[in-house]
């Protein structure tokens, strides 16, 4: 099993990823408002605040999503889901995605059924 973490710095693109998730056969996800450095830095620091204009990471918002994820197949179907929707990760502000092992989970939900 493997911890799925994406930091999507486009949060348009969330209802269309998550529908995807289901479509993939990823049951659960949980979504929390987050903010970034760079947006910090703009909103609270005097000195990068007036540098708001020359930096394109100053974004209002963003999402992070976390998934528990049961095999090599549906983390690839995952990926794949993302890598469709945001295109290339290596553009500036899209956001970026990352997986850890897990060694023990409780409490995961069952599968949805139509």
């Amino acid at each position: 099993m493997e911890l799925l973490v994406l930091v999507l710095n486009q949060p348009e693109h969330l209802d269309a990823i998550l529908e995807g998730f289901l479509q993939a056969g990823l049951s659960g996800a949980t979504v929390l408002e987050s903010t970034g450095m760079g947006r910090t830095l703009c909103d609270k620091v005097p000195v990068f605040g007036g540098l708001r204009n020359l930096i394109r990471g100053c974004r209002p918002d963003n999402v992070t999503v976390f998934t528990v994820i049961g095999s090599v197949e549906k983390r690839q179907k995952a990926v794949k889901v993302i890598e469709d929707i945001l295109g290339d990760l290596d553009r500036p502000n899209t956001g970026l995605y990352f997986t850890v092992p897990v060694s023990m989970v409780r409490g995961l939900a069952e599968p949805l059924t139509e």
